[in-house]
């Protein structure tokens, strides 16, 4: 009757042992090869929308922390509906403060995505905006 007892009081101690387990798995599989296999496990959890929604305001929180102007310019893209077509990403590209566009250049760049100039003015305005990058640096 007292060790059934103890067993059930215990029973906060091991929920609370089952997380931190839970969370120094994750953190073990963050630091190895640089999170390569602790992003499958995101994928998945991500296609739940209540994670969705919260990995999305983490996402947004360190962004908006560490660059300031990518945040802003990153949500200024995603209201106008640039993310999917090209003539809108145009469109809100012009409505972006310099120092906006200069971050957004930067990091696509430092991720190879370039958008694609679909007419020769598009093209002369993005050439334009990346030597300005350059130049300010």
């Amino acid at each position: 009757m007292i060790a059934t007892s103890l067993v059930i009081l215990l029973i906060p101690l091991w929920i609370v042992l089952g997380l931190l387990a839970l969370l120094g798995a994750f953190a073990l599989l963050g630091r190895i090869q640089n999170g390569r296999y602790l992003r499958p496990i995101i994928t998945v959890v991500a296609k739940v929308p209540l994670f969705k929604r919260w990995l999305e305001k983490a996402s947004n929180a360190a962004l908006e922390r560490s660059n300031p102007e990518l945040a802003s310019a990153m949500k200024k893209m995603q209201r106008s509906g640039a993310l999917r077509d090209p003539q809108r990403a145009q469109a809100a590209m012009s409505n972006l403060t310099a120092p906006e566009r200069r971050a957004l250049i930067e990091m696509q760049d430092e991720q190879g995505l370039a958008p694609e100039a679909t007419n020769r003015q598009m093209r002369r305005r993005l050439e334009k905006a990346r030597r300005d990058a350059q130049r300010k640096r």
